[in-house]
């Protein structure tokens, strides 16, 4: 009998585009505070920021916990595409309260921004432009790679529920594992039943007692 695997491989976290992209927001974040936002007295530098560390951290602890658990790596997936909402909102809000423009397709650097956007994942391809980037320029980056991210993951979500619907849970997986070890050894059992009954044969076929 084959081992039938009960937890089920781990995500190599780093290397999902979407974790990529929450770390980079999650950098350019503290950036944006730092530049545009009052370093006393704000609330919305800690909830941003805050949102913007909740998005990455619970991308990890989800792909740890996914091991076994895919429930509760798909609860804390959700968690973090809330706290990337709540992030984007933040952002539109600053474009809103300062008067600024929210880019839409007809915008003249929209397409090149998603561009920019889809290719790069990594803080580095951002450092350097995050420096001197206008609060606009910067806000709608931001809102556009959390946009992004979102549907990435929801993208992941559906491939992890459909898993979760075929495959079940860690409970479902060890009762198929007892399962399948209780019926190799019934199989083995009548297979040494049917051994002892031939030799039987063969021995009062020669008339040899046993």
């Amino acid at each position: 009998m084959e081992g039938r695997c009960i937890l089920r491989k781990g995500t190599v976290w780093k290397n999902l585009y979407f974790y990529q992209k929450t770390d980079t927001l999650y950098q350019l974040t503290v950036v944006f505070c730092q530049r545009f936002l009052p370093s006393f007295g704000d609330r919305t530098v800690d909830q941003m920021v805050q949102a913007a560390r909740s998005g990455k951290q619970n991308i990890v602890e989800g792909s740890e916990d996914g091991k076994t658990s895919t429930e509760m790596e798909i609860k804390l997936l959700n968690v973090a595409r809330s706290s990337l909402g709540e992030l984007c909102e933040d952002y539109r809000d600053y474009l809103k309260s300062h008067d600024m423009v929210m880019w839409d397709k007809d915008h003249p650097r929209y397409d090149a921004m998603q561009s920019y956007c889809r290719q790069h994942n990594r803080y580095e391809d951002y450092s350097d432009m995050a420096k001197g980037m206008d609060a606009e320029t910067f806000c709608n980056l931001a809102i556009t790679m959390c946009l992004m991210t979102d549907k990435m993951m929801n993208s992941y979500l559906q491939r992890l529920e459909r898993e979760f619907v075929t495959e079940g849970g860690i409970k479902e997986r060890m009762y198929a594992a007892r399962t399948g070890y209780r019926a190799e050894q019934d199989r083995q059992f009548r297979a040494l039943q049917e051994e002892v009954k031939r030799l039987r044969g063969i021995l009062e076929e020669h008339g040899i007692e046993y």
